[in-house]
């Protein structure tokens, strides 16, 4: 993507990442700065919607863990939708409803199963009806769990609200569409914090 101050591609990048794993606004800002790369706290913003990023597709889990959580904007509850992969702990799609519905379910199984090769996965559910009659509409076989894999995504949902919270002020005056992309920007960071070979150098 393009944008006229014509900010170094790297810094976007690095900009972005910063804000996304953890920093503030104010302090993203501040580390750019120290580079010689005066931006305003909207800049990193836009540059967050303007990526547009989102989990790659292509993949062929032997598992889904699949769930809902709640995310607070403008003092408003949203729902969370998130597949997670328990094997690598990393999200296979994620999106953002008014609410949660049989419906809503099915749109989002649909969306991941273009995305990915999921019709012979496992998926690891709660005891939520509307996730249950989705799934047995799409002729996708579940498992009632409440351990054992399906942690992984309940890990997963606490460090999205830990990371929403954090950014109260951000979640508080923004358009859901806005927190979305956002959302599917950490996604994506966190996907490649969770990279196997990335994995597997730090634990060697």
């Amino acid at each position: 993507f393009v944008e006229r101050e014509r900010t170094p591609e790297r810094a976007m990048k690095l900009g972005i990442q910063m804000h996304v794993a953890g920093l503030s606004l104010s302090n993203t800002i501040s580390i750019l700065d120290s580079f010689g790369i005066q931006r305003s706290r909207k800049a990193v913003q836009d540059w967050v919607q303007k990526a547009d990023l989102q989990p790659e597709g292509g993949e062929a889990p032997n598992q889904v863990a699949l769930d809902e959580s709640v995310i607070r904007i403008n003092d408003q509850q949203y729902w969370l939708y998130a597949a997670v992969d328990p094997d690598t702990n990393r999200f296979l799609h994620i999106r953002l409803f008014t609410t949660y519905t049989t419906k809503l379910t099915e749109i989002f199984l649909r969306e991941l199963r273009e995305k990915h090769d999921v019709d012979d996965a496992v998926f690891l559910v709660d005891d939520a009806d509307w996730l249950k009659t989705a799934l047995q509409r799409h002729g996708l076989y579940f498992r009632y769990e409440r351990h054992g894999n399906r942690n992984r995504i309940e890990r997963v949902f606490i460090e999205v609200k830990r990371r929403t919270y954090s950014l109260s002020n951000y979640f508080s005056h923004v358009e859901p569409e806005t927190a979305e992309t956002w959302l599917r920007t950490f996604a994506v960071w966190h996907n490649a914090a969770n990279h196997p070979s990335l994995v597997k150098r730090e634990t060697a």
